[in-house]
């Protein structure tokens, strides 16, 4: 069974989606949410519970929190967790917000019965939900976006370096030979990458650096 879970600020929209979804037989609706907020606090009680819900299908624009805030909050707390964004109509802006936010796509609300449980099973089973012509200008606009501009305490440029060489999967002795560093450093510098990030391991640095486009590989296993 799918375990979704239904985000919404419009009552008979959930009692829609859930009346729809109850009838497919590897879904499981297993909760409902009318804000970000409420979504959030939802999502740990069911974690809490064992329960969590594979899939999210969320509301971009709720009153109170963006939907996209609670995306990106429950993807970082529960990465796990597919998220589908829920929007009426193709927004550039909403759409690149979302796939930085760490959701695996988005639906349109005029979206068919069908479509939709569609959409369910693709991000359930690890697919993303963008058209090519979609998935090209938010590309074109996070490459036009230095996504470390941001960061409290900058990479410096050998950080930088030492993080796409993370992102090919290269090992830290492998990384040393490349630029001429101790094992030991290349490990402080990785350390130290990885502190900046505000992440746990170095599989989940590499994911960061494809998902931003800061290399043009392929998404590594993880290497230590």
């Amino acid at each position: 069974m799918i375990r979704v879970m239904i985000v919404d600020d419009h009552e008979v929209v959930r009692i829609g989606l859930r009346s729809l979804l109850q009838r497919v037989e590897d879904l499981e609706v297993v909760g409902e949410a009318g804000s970000a907020e409420e979504s959030i606090r939802k999502v740990d009680a069911l974690a809490a519970d064992g329960t969590p819900p594979d899939v999210v299908v969320m509301d971009v624009r709720m009153p109170g929190g963006s939907g996209i805030d609670a995306c990106r909050a429950i993807r970082a707390k529960y990465p796990e967790i597919k998220v589908i964004m829920l929007t009426s109509y193709t927004d550039d802006e909403a759409v690149y917000a979302s796939v930085m936010a760490g959701a695996a796509g988005y639906v349109l609300k005029q979206v068919g019965s069908d479509d939709l449980v569609k959409a369910i099973r693709t991000v359930h089973s690890g697919g993303a939900l963008l058209d090519p012509s979609t998935t090209q200008r938010v590309l074109e606009r996070m490459r036009s976006k230095d996504p470390l501009g941001d960061l409290p305490e900058p990479l410096t440029d050998q950080e930088r370096r030492l993080l796409e060489l993370i992102s090919e999967g290269k090992t830290n002795k492998e990384i040393a030979q490349e630029v001429f560093l101790s094992e030991k450093t290349v490990r402080n510098y990785v350390s130290n990458i990885l502190a900046k990030l505000g992440l746990s391991n170095r599989a989940e640095a590499a994911a960061f650096a494809v998902r931003h486009g800061l290399t043009g590989k392929e998404e590594p296993g993880d290497k230590i």
